[in-house]
């Protein structure tokens, strides 16, 4: 039985030697150490030997198996390095072709015209300013003569937050209006004052194709010694030709904002119909785009200046319009529908 072990130990290791595949080195181990194989059934037919002869037949045996699974790994760890130097070969990588393109982003259309705005007041000496998006009913609405029960409250619907005071009032708010930022800047900072104040407002009224509960707008503040109307409309004119082109029609009109005194609308020619009248401008040609005025003395007055000596233009307009103007879109719920198709385009 010894000699029979020995047959198989040659012939096994013969066979794995010429195994030139893992796919071939499957087969092997079945037949050489599987449950059907010579040497397991040597192993199983121990019991029948004599003592003497089954110590000396299964101690070489257990040798012979041992061998055999010690090759097998061997010869496996062979076959798969040449196969993957094999494969690597193969696979070549040309270093010099383009390589695939990889997807970026941009910014938003909405934030391209916000800085844009912001570029084109700051190349005009103003400074960049920004104010709380939660703000107190005092700089919203009473430091902006906007008292309570005042009739100018009604244009703004207006979400309160969920915080009284002793007397029951509920003194915050979502900002309606950057505004409040302009009630802040005249309280903490000593003309000359030359800033714009972009950012978020809140209105709680429903969306349509000119209106969005959350929409962004930008004010401006000017405040120094002789500053007049003439002041306000050359620096909106100049705000205008920069922004819409120069074949663009500007119209100034006589209006009312609590803080201005006297106030006027700036209204730009609607890119959709050129003036003939579409659903965009409610068919008058126009689209009012910003307020503005001379600061009302008041309003000064509350900030601690003194109306006497200073004299200040401020305005104000919603940026989620101008590129509506710009490139011609008649619905501004298009910038927040998220739909990649139209917001590629900017």
């Amino acid at each position: 039985m010894l000699k029979q072990l020995e047959e198989i130990k040659s012939t096994a290791l013969q066979e794995l030697e010429d195994i030139s595949s893992i796919k071939e080195l499957k087969s092997w181990p079945v037949r050489y150490l599987g449950k059907k194989s010579e040497l397991t059934k040597i192993l199983r037919s121990l019991s029948t030997l004599p003592l003497n002869e089954r110590k000396n037949v299964g101690a070489y045996a257990n040798k012979v198996k041992v061998n055999l699974e010690n090759s097998l790994d061997q010869k496996e760890q062979v076959l798969r390095e040449a196969e993957l130097a094999a494969s690597a070969k193969r696979k070549v990588i040309d270093i010099t072709l383009p390589s695939r393109p990889f997807p970026t982003g941009h910014l938003h259309p909405i934030t391209q015209t916000l800085y844009e705005i912001c570029d084109i007041f700051v190349s005009m000496g103003f400074q960049v300013v920004e104010g709380p998006e939660v703000e107190w009913d005092y700089y919203n609405f009473e430091a902006l003569n906007i008292p309570k029960e005042h009739p100018a409250r009604d244009t703004m619907s207006t979400s309160w937050i969920d915080c009284e005071n002793e007397s029951g009032e509920r003194p915050m708010l979502l900002r309606t209006h950057t505004t409040s930022v302009t009630a802040r800047i005249i309280e903490t900072m000593q003309p000359p004052i030359r800033v714009v104040e972009p950012g978020k407002v809140y209105r709680y009224e429903a969306s349509d194709a000119t209106h969005t509960p959350m929409f962004y707008q930008i004010d401006g503040l000017a405040v120094d010694k002789g500053i007049t109307m003439a002041d306000v409309k050359g620096t909106l004119y100049e705000f205008a030709r920069r922004f819409f082109g120069e074949d663009r029609k500007v119209r100034f009109r006589c209006d009312y904002f609590p803080f201005v005194e006297p106030g006027i609308e700036m209204a730009i020619e609607c890119l959709v119909c050129r003036g003939a009248g579409c659903r965009l401008c409610g068919n008058s040609g126009w689209i009012e785009i910003l307020g503005a005025g001379m600061t009302h003395p008041q309003v000064l007055e509350r900030g601690g200046l003194d109306p006497e000596i200073y004299t200040s233009f401020a305005f104000g307009m919603g940026i989620d319009r101008l590129p509506m103007l710009r490139y011609g879109i008649d619905d501004i719920r298009l910038f927040y529908s998220s739909d990649i198709r139209f917001l590629r385009q900017f």
